[in-house]
């Protein structure tokens, strides 16, 4: 009797076959569903990646292209600035030209009296300080007197026909002085150019 109830112990204690392989069933079916639902949790995970990668690759594409706005911003402004400093005294320049033009006639009248020449020492004075202001701010006279006409600095206002030496294309009188600052022309010469 104590063998009998060994084996039914042992038995009750070892499932038989029958229930091991219902239970693998079981979990055999319950695997690919289980599979099946990380699969899809996986793909979607893997979709919401590549879609914040894309977003993250967006906004950097966004950041370099703002930071290469504000360099370019940044250059133009410096340039622009340079500009500003470097043509600062244009309108000054263009509001003095004809004062410097009516001291240069005035220095050419003749004078014979006393009074006469000490004024036109100070006058010519003023026109001298006056140009050394204007040289020490890059302004200078255009050279036009017997130089190949340039329509860029001077306006030919009259021609007349070339003689003896002269060349055509050539100024032959200044009527007014004309003025650039730096490369930009303030005032044309005003000339009188052989044909």
């Amino acid at each position: 009797m104590a063998k009998d109830e060994e084996k039914n112990s042992q038995a009750s204690a070892a499932p038989n076959e029958g229930e091991v392989k219902a239970k693998q069933e079981q979990t055999s079916a319950k695997e690919p569903a289980a599979k099946a639902g990380e699969t899809e949790k996986v793909a979607a995970l893997q979709k919401q990646v590549e879609e914040l990668t894309k977003q993250l690759d967006d906004q950097k594409d966004q950041n370099l292209r703002a930071q290469a706005e504000m360099q370019n911003m940044t250059k133009r402004f410096k340039k622009e600035q340079a500009q500003l400093l470097k043509y600062d005294g244009q309108d000054l320049a263009k509001g003095i030209l004809p004062v410097l033009d009516n001291l240069k006639r005035a220095l050419e009248i003749e004078v014979e009296d006393e009074n006469g020449q000490q004024l036109k020492k100070g006058i010519q004075m003023v026109h001298d300080h006056l140009e050394k202001a204007l040289a020490d701010h890059d302004i200078k006279e255009v050279e036009a007197l017997n130089q190949p006409f340039d329509p860029t600095t001077q306006q030919a206002v009259q021609t007349v026909a070339a003689s003896g030496d002269q060349k055509p294309d050539t100024v032959v009188q200044v009527l007014q002085a004309g003025y650039v600052l730096h490369d930009r022309v303030l005032r044309p010469a005003m000339v009188i150019v052989a044909q």
